[in-house]
């Protein structure tokens, strides 16, 4: 199952494709009681969307057969012991995708010439992934980081290890030897190549950096790389080599004090707003700028779910799941809007935003 949603990636998965590109959507569970319905669930949304596959005359017959095996192909490869808050599964001709996503999904299908993936970029906005590098004289590792866990990631070259030849960077810490080991032209070298190659990888998928690592291997890449500039600083050694629960444990701390610093700033910016009178609150009204692209920060809170109906273009009107025309994931809707429009988009706890409805915008006019 699929978790990184990188900018490259999603724009893959918005190229049409020859019709019918299905998307499957349904909510998981991660804990008991909860998660016992969970693969009647998926069952019956795969059986639904075949369904519609075989109701759809548009669909030649050739077609049908390739994508509903696709769809069979895509439940074998789901792994419900190990779901978040929801599911995708996309199936084209020739294709499929499973996503697992840490935010909640309604249960749809949906039929087109493309994939929804307005789900799967309001998740990926809502994780606010990281990057964890670190940083030792004989190995460089990059760990994948989202809201409660860090994964090695094994991309862009990573993991890095130094080869030199009768190098004991294990000796070298026992003896004190780190300030000598840093000034090995050697070292340096391959601190710059990880420098290179991360950098590469934040092109194609900006994140926030987290560097781990003794001092003096801190200071080494900050004096011949880049990515030390706008990182995070985490002086703590011996995670090149460890396990992700000890990275996770290293750099949560760090990550929860960002974060209410971030939920600060926006605060402020929100307020600043309301008094320059550019500010929008609640759905109906940021709803409206979104589509206008008048949005330059999107503050949401992170369970906020409303289903709604559009009222003839006027208005979001309030709506129970399963109304005809009923939008249940506008919320999304609005933060993908957001998005390709270049606006900022800022998650916050439950509960911060309780005064502008739980969802505001600071606007650009």
């Amino acid at each position: 199952m699929e978790h990184a949603l990188s900018p490259a990636t999603l724009a893959e998965l918005r190229r049409p494709r020859p019709y019918p590109a299905v998307s499957v959507l349904t909510p998981t569970h991660r804990r008991e009681p909860y998660n016992t319905q969970d693969p009647v669930r998926l069952r019956n949304v795969v059986a639904e969307a075949k369904k519609q596959l075989e109701a759809d005359p548009a669909v030649p017959r050739e077609r049908r057969i390739d994508v509903s095996r696709h769809l069979d192909k895509a439940m074998a490869e789901v792994d419900l012991a190990h779901t978040e808050e929801g599911l995708v599964i996309f199936a084209a001709p020739g294709e499929h995708q499973v996503w697992s996503l840490a935010r909640t999904v309604p249960e749809r299908v949906v039929l087109s010439d493309t994939f929804l993936t307005r789900n799967l970029v309001s998740a990926h906005a809502a994780e606010r992934p990281f990057w964890v590098l670190s940083v030792s004289a004989d190995r460089v590792a990059l760990w994948n980081g989202g809201p409660d866990r860090v994964a090695e990631s094994h991309t862009g070259g990573f993991p890095m290890t130094n080869d030199q030849e009768n190098f004991d960077a294990e000796r070298q810490e026992q003896i004190g030897d780190f300030p000598s080991t840093y000034r090995d032209e050697d070292t340096r070298h391959f601190l710059r190549d990880a420098d290179t190659a991360l950098s590469r990888i934040l092109r194609n998928d900006p994140r926030p950096v987290y560097l781990t690592g003794e001092a003096a291997a801190l200071s080494a890449l900050a004096e011949v790389g880049t990515v030390t500039k706008d990182a995070v600083q985490v002086p703590h050694g011996g995670l090149s080599h460890g396990t992700p629960e000890a990275v996770w444990q290293a750099v949560r701390p760090v990550i929860a004090a960002e974060a209410r610093r971030r939920t600060d700033a926006v605060a402020r910016e929100l307020e600043s707003a309301r008094g320059r009178k550019s500010f929008a609150a609640g759905v109906d009204e940021v709803w409206k700028s979104a589509q206008e692209g008048r949005v330059r920060l999107l503050a949401v809170e992170e369970n906020y779910r409303v289903t709604v109906r559009d009222n003839n273009g006027a208005h979001l009107v309030p709506a129970v799941s399963g109304d005809l025309d009923a939008r249940e994931d506008i919320v999304d809707e609005i933060v993908e809007q957001c998005l390709e429009t270049g606006a900022e988009v800022r998650f916050v706890p439950d509960g911060v935003l309780r005064d502008a409805r739980r969802i505001a915008g600071v606007l650009r006019y």
